[in-house]
Order: structure tokens, then C-alpha cells, then sequence
């Protein structure tokens, strides 16, 4: 019963990882695509950041239950000051401590997102910028130690994750380039054309006024 146990928690983690990888790779494009404002008829952006939290939330769901399975199985000692503690477990401590450092940088978010109203919008957006970091970390975790990481299926799915989110990023970054240069070419439109002062007017003579002023010259 122990070796039966240890195997379901084994193929448990094995496959709650990589539905956690898969997961936080499609919250990655979502928080791109809502960062960048891209919407469509079909696809409005409140339909968007709905979609984008749910998301989140159902990768973070996975990456407890990974977390929770790996350090109750007793196959390997990955210990439970690891959940925190970045390369405190004795079983391959750099590839388990990335995952660890890739948890707490979620946590940190999920912990802000929380409390979003008790903090500044600008102490809520910083924080947020550690996902962006937590995602290559994450996927450096999967492909140092997960069990599957050298089967082809899974570099082919790796590969799939790191396109989309590279890809998506790509755009993000040659979008706000284009963003950039738009403004800039209003500012120097709006530059080069200065109105120009009004002249005075010039007060107009009577009629007949000109002939008389002449008659009295000497």
C-alpha cells in the first residue's frame, strides 16, 4: 500500500506540474494581451481580464497541489522548509529551488492581488512585474527536474509554451515601439503648426476722408 501511495503521488505531481506549466504559460499571454489592450468584436476586454483572473486562479490551484503531493511523497526528501525557502531541500537543490524562488514570486502576486484595495495602484503594479519573472524560472524548474523532460512530448510542449508567451511578448514590445513613435509624430505635428498672432486691425478711413485730408495738405 506505501509503494501504491508513493506512485499515485508520484504520477500526481508529474501531472499537476505540467498542467501548472501549461496553465501559468496561458496567464502569461492573457496578462500580455491585457497589458497591451488588444480586444476584438468577439473578444471584448472585460471578457479578457475575467478570463485572465479565472486562469490565474486555476494555475495557482494546480501549483499548490504539485507543491502539496512533492513534499508529502515519501519516494524522495524534499522537506517542507522547501515550500519557502529557495534551495533548502537536500533532492536537487538548485532545480527544487528554482521552483521554490518561481512559488514565492507567484504567492507574492496572488498575496497583492488579495489585498489590492488596501495598496497603491503603483506598489500593486511592481509586484505584479514579478510574474513575468516567476514564468522563465518555472520553466527552467520543469526542464531541470521534471521526470519528463526528456521525453519528445514534453520539449515539444515546452517548445508550444515558450513560443507563445515569446511570441505574444514580441508583439507587446514592437506595439508600444509603434505606440512611441505615433505619439511621437503628433507632438511634432502639433509643434510645427503655431498660429500665428493676429494682426492688428487697421482702422478704416470714411469714405471720401482720404480726398479731403489730401486737399488740405499744403
Amino acid at each position: 500500500m506505501p509503494a501504491t501511495s508513493s506512485a499515485v503521488l508520484w504520477y500526481t505531481t508529474r501531472a499537476t506540474g505540467i498542467v501548472a506549466l501549461v496553465l501559468l504559460s496561458t496567464t502569461m499571454v492573457l496578462g500580455i494581451l491585457t497589458a497591451g489592450r488588444a480586444k476584438s468584436r468577439g473578444w471584448p476586454a472585460f471578457a479578457q481580464a475575467e478570463l485572465h483572473k479565472r486562469v490565474s486562479l486555476l494555475a495557482m490551484v494546480f501549483l499548490g497541489l504539485h507543491v502539496l503531493t512533492a513534499v508529502v511523497d515519501t519516494y524522495v526528501s524534499v522537506g517542507w522548509a522547501s515550500i519557502v525557502v529557495p534551495f533548502a531541500s537536500p533532492y536537487r537543490p538548485l532545480w527544487t529551488g528554482l521552483g521554490t524562488v518561481a512559488v514565492d514570486l507567484l504567492a507574492a502576486v496572488a498575496v497583492s492581488s488579495a489585498v489590492r484595495r488596501h495598496i497603491s495602484a503603483r506598489t500593486w503594479r511592481g509586484i505584479h512585474w514579478l510574474a513575468y519573472g516567476s514564468w522563465p524560472v518555472a520553466m527552467a524548474h520543469s526542464l531541470g527536474e521534471g521526470t519528463d523532460a526528456s521525453r519528445l512530448w514534453m520539449d515539444a510542449l515546452a517548445a508550444l509554451c515558450a513560443a507563445a508567451v515569446l511570441g505574444v511578448l514580441a508583439w507587446r514590445v514592437a506595439d508600444h515601439r509603434r505606440a512611441r513613435e505615433r505619439a511621437a509624430r503628433v507632438g511634432a505635428s502639433t509643434r510645427a503648426v503655431v498660429p500665428s498672432a493676429p494682426m492688428a486691425a487697421r482702422p478704416r478711413s470714411a469714405p471720401g476722408t482720404t480726398r479731403l485730408l489730401e486737399k488740405e495738405r499744403p
